[in-house]
């Protein structure tokens, strides 16, 4: 019994991880980065499928904004670094580093790269959207 319990165990910690890998942004609110200027936590229980990942919301008003127009508050450049794109070695951003430029969602991987960016956002950007469309 406890070989079962134990095979149990291991095999959902080896699943979960998996599972979460198809929460886009980490599970973060796409929407709440727009609204509220910071990752606000997703609610498990308010989810929609989109892209074949697992957008979660914080409120039911939030999914519905989404829904509606989703490409305006999924990240841009499919969630990969701006600064990271025009170093040349693209990475995807961190949820937890962010900045909103234009009213568009832009991950960055770290707390340099999101101060980098604020330094100059229209320049970088627009190098980094010209970067990632030749790709």
């Amino acid at each position: 019994m406890k070989a079962r319990v134990l095979s149990l165990l291991i095999s959902l910690a080896i699943a979960l991880p998996a599972a979460a890998q198809d929460w886009a942004v980490g599970g973060f609110d796409p929407v709440g980065y727009v609204q509220a200027g910071r990752p606000i936590p997703g609610r498990s229980d308010i989810a929609t499928m989109w892209k074949g990942q697992l957008w979660h919301f914080a409120s039911e008003e939030n999914r519905a904004r989404f829904e509606a127009n989703p490409r305006s508050f999924a990240p841009a450049l499919g969630g990969m670094c701006p600064v990271s794109i025009i170093d040349g070695r693209p990475q995807m951003g961190d949820p937890r580093h962010f900045a909103v430029v234009a009213g568009r969602l832009y991950l960055l991987e770290s707390g340099v790269a999101e101060r980098r960016l604020t330094s100059d956002p229209a320049r970088i950007v627009d190098e980094a959207r010209g970067m990632f469309r030749k790709r």
